[in-house]
């Protein structure tokens, strides 16, 4: 008989809570966590619901095995609504911290690309 040996963060989801704020970046943050979510990394999830302290995606996350926040710019919203909804414990990933300015920074694919392989490593299990 074989024991299953892997990572720990395989038997719950791994939650994507993406900026979707109105500048460039914020978009850039968006269509990350959506490429992420069709690629299978993990699975956007909704950052109003936590605002909002919708019960059960307030639950959902609690459940989940790692939490990620994109940001798009310092003004870090993913982040402050998830630490404001009592979340301490979860990756924070800034898309103008990799270079991109907000304002300057047109969405493409190179971009989105750019972002999501640093998301990747923060989703991966340590």
């Amino acid at each position: 008989m074989s024991e299953k040996t892997g990572c720990a963060c395989d038997t719950a989801p791994k939650l994507i809570f993406p900026c979707s704020g109105a500048s460039d970046v914020g978009e850039i943050a968006d269509r990350t966590g959506r490429y992420l979510t069709a690629g299978g990394a993990g699975k956007m999830y909704c950052l109003a619901g936590i605002g909002g302290r919708v019960s059960g995606i307030v639950e959902s996350t609690k459940a989940a095995a790692k939490i990620l926040a994109i940001d798009g710019c310092p003004q870090d919203c993913a982040k402050k609504t998830l630490e404001h909804a009592g979340f301490d414990v979860f990756e924070h990933l800034r898309v103008t911290d990799l270079g991109l300015k907000k304002g300057k920074s047109p969405v493409t694919d190179e971009n989105v690309n750019e972002v999501a392989e640093k998301a990747k490593n923060l989703l991966a299990c340590s």
